[in-house]
Formats: structure tokens, C-alpha cells, sequence
């Protein structure tokens, strides 16, 4: 089995990471997912996946993703979706689910610091994936 743990740099999806990893039983996967909009420098800047002058690349927006997931937990699998450069609303949560369908997945570890009691009270992306019945939900508020 795997936990799936959507990852974007940010201090919930890298707190997401650790708990998924310390939830995880002998033998099972944990894999970080990021999705990436295509040539999108702004997107890629806003998540301070590169420098505010940087132009985007593919493969440095990948390695260092992958640099992050690794100085969490160097078990983890960091892995990637390529999306279109404009990716209409929805798609990120859509290719997550699709992901953790993919991969046999029991659990997914949302990190979120606006999760309210209400599912659909999580981040657009948390509440597209946090919807599925095929697997189990840990929302993940406390970075520490």
C-alpha cells in the first residue's frame, strides 16, 4: 500500500511529508506528489521553487522539489505531474486523485492551514482530493 502526500514546498505539504512518513507501516511507500504547470515561471516563483530572477526549467524546478522531499525524509519517493502551462481549475486536484489511484494508495496526507471542520473548508486542491471515497484523508494543520 502507499500514502500519497501532495507536495509544494510549502511548510503543511513538508510537515504532511514527515507525518505521512511517521504514519507509514513497515513496507509501505510514501510518495510526495507535485504537480507542475508546464513553462508556468510565475507559479513556479510563487512556491519559491525558483528565484525571483530565475527562469523556469523543468529539470531544476524537479531536483530541487525532489532536494526538498529528500531532506525530510530520504525514504520518501518524490515524484511529478507535468500539467498544461494554464491548467483550468481543478486539474492539480484531478491528477493528484488520479495519482493515488494509480498507486494503490490507503491514505493521503493533506497539508493545509486552513482546515476547518468541514472538508470543503480545506485549500481548492485539498478539498478536489480530500473527496474521493477510495482512500482515507489525514489533513495535516500543525507544521511542528
Amino acid at each position: 500500500m502507499t500514502i500519497v502526500v501532495p507536495f509544494d514546498k510549502t511548510p503543511h505539504s513538508a510537515a504532511a511529508v514527515a507525518r505521512a512518513s511517521a504514519y507509514s507501516a513497515p513496507n509501505e511507500v510514501v510518495r510526495a506528489v507535485s504537480v507542475i504547470p508546464r513553462n508556468n515561471r510565475g507559479y513556479a516563483r510563487d512556491r519559491s521553487w525558483i528565484g525571483e530572477n530565475e527562469p523556469f526549467d523543468l529539470e531544476t524546478v524537479v531536483s530541487r522539489l525532489e532536494a526538498s522531499v529528500g531532506s525530510i525524509d530520504s525514504d520518501v519517493v518524490a515524484d511529478h505531474i507535468l500539467v498544461g502551462r494554464y491548467a483550468p481549475s481543478g486539474t492539480i486536484a484531478r491528477e493528484i486523485r488520479t495519482y493515488a489511484k494509480k498507486h494503490d494508495t490507503r491514505l493521503v496526507a493533506i497539508g493545509s492551514d486552513n482546515a476547518g471542520s468541514i472538508v470543503s473548508n480545506v485549500s481548492s486542491v485539498g478539498s478536489g482530493v480530500a473527496s474521493d471515497s477510495a482512500y482515507d484523508v489525514l489533513i495535516v494543520r500543525q507544521i511542528q
